[in-house]
């Protein structure tokens, strides 16, 4: 799957995330990709990660125990895998390039054209 779809499958998610939850996990993520920025190497990010502990900053921006962040991380996760799980078994993607440039005079073969659905599941 592309990781651009997965990106864009995975904000939308977010974005679902009861109020305090999401601005929670935004803001983690956003120290540990601040933190990925600094990194050279995956080794370098990990030391990074033990130093600043964006968990740890979290749980003191939020006003909660260590312990009360981890559960809220661990519950948005399991939320967003799940429902990108499900998201993914319901899209459609079909390459339609062949299709639309036989219709065309001018080809560029730099340009790819996609269909893509997903179909949503209510319960």
């Amino acid at each position: 799957m592309n990781s651009h779809l997965m990106e864009i499958l995975s904000r939308e998610i977010i974005k679902s995330l009861p109020t305090e939850q999401r601005e929670v996990y935004e803001y983690v993520v956003r120290l540990e990709d601040d933190l990925a920025q600094q990194a050279e190497t995956s080794d370098e990010f990990m030391s990074l990660l033990v130093k600043h502990s964006p968990h740890r900053q979290a749980a003191r921006h939020f006003k909660l125990t260590f312990g009360q962040l981890m559960a809220l991380m661990r519950e948005a996760e399991n939320f967003i895998n799940q429902q990108l799980e499900i998201k993914l078994e319901n899209i459609t993607w079909i390459d339609l390039t062949e299709q639309v440039n036989s219709r065309k005079k001018n080809v560029n073969d730099k340009i790819k054209y996609f269909y893509f659905s997903v179909n949503e599941v209510h319960s």
